[in-house]
């Protein structure tokens, strides 16, 4: 024969698909828990929720900690493309990840303690909780680089899908974000300023870095979708399946697990951002932020002021926008209850005040995305 049969393309490595399975694990498992405590209440430490969020910490610390033995004793091809560190060798992203794998893990009992000395969490930024935040967002940064080391050295067929892995990585850290600052971005906050600086403050950053690691047309779009669609999928799915509260004082009767709330329309301003960085793309990055910045605060504004009106309309009461779900604990006559906005700024100049710290937030976060994506385009390790 004097022709060749064409090279298979490499398939995706196998802890590529298990950091994506942690990170993803992680994801549902946190915003099952937050439904667990909004509609049960304190239950047993090892819930099948903290199950799903701790076996994220397990895959990540399992995985790459095999990864990096085999790179450092055996004949692994990685050996060419690892670093070093104190004497053990792997992918950078594997030594973040099951580090982070560990911080997750070491979160536990330290949560667990908690619970039962102070008793039931008041806020989702108590100490252990921002422990398991940091481990779960490491995880999430560990299987980006990961993914980066095999995109930016492989073919175009092959990228093709490390790229679509990359971005639904980078839509988990959106949506890890945003459950950080969930007590600052309930649909009652929604017509304040505080509400629109704290998004700006979280949102951004990872719309422009995931979007200029990538180099994707509609990177920025393509993550608010994935996040949009995870959202979605929760509130449609946890309300059904039965939950009881075994906590009281319960002002709600609730007999399935209450969900969070309908997702931002981030899709909006993550489309115009993507339309306004293929267009501008010769703009330096400092004149990019600074437009940038506030053509997505003023989109998303546009957009989500008018859409929390809706939200708290009767129009919205049902099991698709998911405005009626209340939790137990919900009292009747608060603003959450009534369907009202909290008045979070006791004055015009107060609530001004916080949109231009929503301008300058917005601005310096996608400044520091872009920073952060132009050097995770450099990531070959």
């Amino acid at each position: 024969m004097t022709g060749s049969l064409p090279a298979r393309p490499v398939p995706v490595p196998w802890y590529v698909w298990m950091s994506v399975l942690a990170v993803t694990s992680a994801m549902v498992g946190v915003h099952w828990d937050i439904s667990w405590h909004r509609s049960i209440g304190r239950d047993a430490f090892l819930t099948p929720a903290h199950i799903a969020i701790y076996m994220c910490g397990v895959l990540a610390g399992i995985s790459c900690g095999y990864l990096i033995l085999s790179t450092t004793f055996g004949h692994s091809p990685l050996r060419q493309t690892s670093v070093n560190i104190w004497g053990f060798r792997g992918p950078l992203g594997a030594f973040i990840a099951a580090w982070a794998g560990f911080v997750m893990l070491t979160s536990a009992p330290f949560d667990d303690w908690w619970h039962s000395a102070y008793g039931l969490d008041v806020k989702i930024l108590s100490p252990p909780h921002m422990v398991l935040a940091l481990g779960m967002i490491g995880v999430e940064f560990g299987a980006l680089i990961l993914i980066l080391g095999q995109m930016n050295r492989a073919t175009p067929e092959r990228r093709r899908w490390l790229d679509a892995l990359f971005l639904y990585v980078g839509a988990m850290i959106l949506v890890a974000l945003l459950v950080i600052s969930m007590e600052y971005s309930g649909r009652s906050l929604m017509h304040s300023g505080l509400f629109y600086y704290v998004v700006s403050l979280v949102a951004p950053v990872a719309l422009a870095g995931v979007a200029r690691a990538s180099g994707s047309r509609w990177a920025a779009t393509t993550v608010a979708a994935i996040y949009s669609v995870l959202l979605l999928l929760l509130l449609w799915i946890l309300p059904l399946f039965p939950a009881t509260p075994k906590l009281g004082p319960v002002y709600h009767p609730v007999t399935f697990f209450i969900p969070a709330g309908f997702p931002l329309l981030l899709i909006v301003p993550a489309l115009l951002l993507d339309t306004l960085w293929t267009k501008k793309s010769q703009w330096g990055d400092e004149t990019l932020a600074a437009v940038s910045g506030p053509l997505f605060l003023a989109a998303f504004a546009a957009v989500q002021w008018p859409f929390a009106i809706f939200l708290c309309s009767p129009a919205a009461r049902n099991a698709f926008f998911g405005s009626g779900y209340f939790d137990y604990n919900t009292r009747p006559t608060s603003y959450q209850a009534r369907y009202l906005f909290v008045p979070v700024e006791h004055s015009a100049g107060q609530f001004w005040m916080h949109i231009a710290m929503a301008v300058v937030f917005a601005t310096l976060s996608i400044r520091l995305g872009l920073a952060w994506g132009n050097w995770m385009r450099t990531v070959k390790r």
